[in-house]
């Protein structure tokens, strides 16, 4: 497939089109698509203003939180959070750790806590991701590998996808610990990251992305696998490494032709599927069945760590964590329309929003927090 290439530059709050195959400069980004390329530009449509609620949420005294390393939003707004209890280290707050899976709703009172270890399912070792689907079934990933050095953890890789019923009663989980074949292996993955479900097929879309580097698709009820591609819609390549892999010494053009670190997925309404591509600094698109559809590239701030979508109905606005704020994209397009950089906010690890427009950001080692949403 031939891809477009145009170079864009952030100068004072506007998008200029420069030349293309100039030297990578402060500020640049690519933006790469399947087909010839219109001018890319700022739409200047309103876009939602927040502030932090420094009270939310609740903890019960008797429990002290982790690493909350993902949120997620069910279907009465009520906040899922996913937290690595092994990260607390003193004596007495391990003594006082809660649950991995503690349930707030969205003023912040607590619902309910489960999750861990337990009889016919290997719980993850180093908890990553956390995703409600419509039918409410709660699916958790992890991200360990056996060489990380980590205190409190097992020499193992995460390499297991768990579902669950929003009780906590253990319903499916597709794959096994260490038992991980590479890109190629239809029944594990490897150190999933981020999982999505598209109700009108029934598919689990999972970002297979810190051992593997793949977008995987399974059956939602069997677990069977569908499908799987990589970046740009290729095969995906094995080139496994238990630490991150950071780049460094960007060069101009769409980068490279495999996914580095996929952190974070999300299938919209329409089918469409995105991808927050984390060390190479990309978001990129696709459809269902994995047609490469267009990129945003941006390798001048910590770009894609995350991604959300707005609540309207046309999901018009795809929120992807930007360092130290949020860009907000135009979701058809990927243009830039505008960032959340509410005084107080977290550099996000994930992220979701609420029917009403308010986000969570789990921050993992630096916090977490709710981004209430002001108006347009």
């Amino acid at each position: 497939m031939s891809r477009t290439h145009i170079r864009l530059s952030v100068v004072a709050g506007t998008l200029a089109p420069l030349l293309i195959g100039a030297a990578l400069v402060a500020g640049t980004i690519w933006l790469s698509i399947g087909t010839p390329a219109a001018a890319v530009q700022t739409d200047g449509r309103r876009i939602p203003t927040f502030v932090v609620d420094p009270s939310w949420p609740k903890v019960p005294a008797k429990w002290k939180l982790g690493d909350v390393s993902s949120f997620a939003i069910d279907a009465q707004d009520n906040v899922w959070a996913l937290h690595r209890p092994r990260t607390l280290l003193k004596p007495e707050e391990i003594e006082m750790a809660a649950p991995p899976v503690v349930v707030f709703d969205a003023a912040g009172n607590f619902i309910r806590a489960w999750g861990g270890a337990g009889s016919g399912y290997e719980w993850p070792e180093r908890e990553h991701g956390i995703y409600i689907d419509n039918k409410g079934f709660v699916w958790i990933s992890g991200n360990n590998c056996p060489t990380n050095g980590l205190p409190r953890v097992r020499p193992v890789n995460d390499d297991q996808i768990l579902k669950f019923s929003p009780d906590g009663t253990f319903v499916l989980q597709i794959g096994r610990s260490t038992q991980s074949k590479g890109n190629a292996d239809t029944r594990n993955v490897n150190r999933a990251s981020d999982m999505a479900v598209h109700a009108p097929t029934n598919e689990l879309f999972v970002a297979d992305g810190y051992g593997n580097r793949r977008i995987v698709v399974f059956d939602a009820t069997s677990g069977a696998f569908k499908r799987m591609w990589g970046a740009f819609g290729n095969r995906p390549v094995d080139d496994y490494h238990c630490e991150v892999v950071r780049m460094s010494g960007f060069l101009p053009g769409p980068g490279p032709e495999q996914f580095n670190t996929l952190h974070a997925i999300r299938v919209a309404k329409d089918g469409m599927v995105y991808v927050a591509d984390r060390e190479n600094r990309r978001v990129q698109s696709f459809t269902a069945a994995g047609k490469f559809v267009k990129q945003l590239i941006k390798t001048d701030s910590l770009f894609a760590r995350d991604l959300t979508f707005s609540p309207d109905p046309a999901q018009q606005f795809l929120y992807v964590g930007n360092g130290d704020d949020i860009l907000v994209l135009n979701r058809a397009t990927l243009d830039i329309v505008g960032a959340i950089n509410t005084p107080g906010i977290l550099n996000g690890h994930h992220m979701a929003t609420d029917s009403k427009g308010n986000i969570y950001i789990a921050g993992a080692t630096r916090g977490y927090q709710k981004l209430a949403i002001k108006g347009m």
